[in-house]
């Protein structure tokens, strides 16, 4: 009988080993199943640590973010066994981490280094470690969507390291490969890069890239508008958006803003009625009219813009929004107060068409400062991130959902 029991003990000790090797480390995270979500406060951070260490047949993993949260503080990296879950991937001593929000490497330390893009909503993030690394010392690389980022060597041996994701706001969600393989099929990246399509509801005379934007137009006239706009309002989880000149072409006439929902093709935003941006070319805002009033510096080459809107402390998305043809939400629901930005404005809207709606206000950025505001109402149906171009190789990066948001 003592040997049978000791038989049962050793099964269910095994059977625990199991499940724990399966399960890993985790704080103010939720595992279901493939799925990691962020399970705290937003005051402390929540790590991953999987239960078994990198191996030679072992050694890359990815991460999938389902969605960026609050403010889409989600890293990966490789950690010891021993690691404090309070803690980001990187920032103690023997880890490494490639943290989302800011696209900088950790290196066992609190203080990262400029490293890669940033990584939002859709984003593949990847972590390995080279196979001609030796003994003691190792080469971790870091891929974004397919593509390395790029590398760095720290000390220790490859199964003193463990895969580890790290979030700190809340509704930040991910997707867990442990298994994946490290691959540059180019054929598989460019299946990736153009999932982002659908994102855009409107791409007219502009070419998307993964998140670039290539105005294609013949740049000949005012009305030879490259117009791109998001499928998705603005709204009070995603309430704000940016884009990188990448390249400013000709003239950088590049427009970012916010327009009605079908905003007219060949009208760059903020020239017409139901729409508000703001101008790279002059540092002019433009609300509903062809004439631009003097708001904020010019911008370049290099530069961020963003926009975004300040909702009011009672405006609550489930009493305004309703699902739309695509499955988002949308605003239907609009007040009874004029909407000052568009009254007076002649324009070949059709006849009776309501753009009174409850009262917002509109921000934008420069290089992550604040440049101004402008109080709107917003349209029936909301109002759409809206990107315009005019003149010849003008490119633009674009972030719907920009973690420093």
């Amino acid at each position: 009988m003592g040997d049978e029991n000791h038989y049962r003990m050793r099964i269910r000790e095994i059977r625990q080993a199991r499940r724990a090797r399966w399960r890993g480390q985790l704080s103010r995270i939720l595992r279901d199943g493939d799925v990691l979500r962020y399970h705290g406060n937003s005051d402390e951070v929540g790590c991953f640590v999987a239960a078994r260490p990198f191996s030679r047949g072992n050694r890359y993993f990815e991460v999938t973010i389902i969605d960026t949260g609050v403010r889409g503080m989600i890293a990966v990296g490789l950690v010891p066994k021993l690691y404090d879950l309070d803690q980001q991937p990187g920032w103690l001593q023997h880890s490494v981490g490639f943290h989302a929000d800011d696209g900088k490497l950790y290196n066992g330390n609190t203080v990262g280094q400029q490293f890669g893009p940033k990584c939002c909503r859709g984003d593949k993030i990847g972590c390995g470690i080279s196979p001609d690394s030796d003994d003691g010392q190792v080469t971790v690389f870091f891929t974004k969507n397919g593509k390395e980022v790029g590398s760095v060597e720290i000390a220790a041996s490859l199964d003193t390291l463990y895969p580890a994701v790290g979030m700190h706001s809340l509704g930040e969600e991910v997707l867990l490969d442990l298994n994946a393989e490290w691959g540059t099929d180019e054929d598989d990246g460019q299946m990736i890069v153009d999932s982002h399509e659908d994102d855009w509801s409107c791409l007219h005379d502009v070419r998307l890239t993964g998140t670039l934007l290539k105005y294609v137009g013949k740049g000949k006239s005012i009305v030879d508008v490259g117009l791109a706009q998001a499928r998705r309002p603005l709204n009070t989880r995603f309430h704000y958006y940016e884009l990188e000149i990448t390249d400013a072409g000709e003239k950088c006439y590049i427009a970012l803003g916010l327009a009605r929902r079908d905003y007219p093709k060949n009208r760059h935003p903020g020239w017409s009625r139901g729409s508000i941006a703001y101008h790279a070319d002059d540092g002019k805002l433009f609300h509903g009219s062809g004439v631009g009033d003097p708001f904020g510096p010019r911008c370049f080459e290099g530069d961020v813009m963003g926009c975004g809107i300040m909702f009011p402390r009672d405006f609550t998305d489930g009493d305004e929004y309703e699902t739309d043809d695509w499955g988002f939400e949308v605003f239907t629901k609009p007040s009874e107060v004029q909407n000052d930005l568009y009254a007076g404005q002649e324009e070949e809207e059709s006849e009776g068409e309501d753009l009174e709606g409850k009262k917002v206000v509109v921000f934008f950025t420069r290089n992550g400062k604040l440049v101004g505001r402008r109080e709107v109402a917003l349209p029936v149906g909301g109002l759409y991130p809206t990107i315009g171009m005019m003149s010849s190789g003008e490119k633009v990066r674009v972030d719907l959902h920009p973690l420093s948001g």
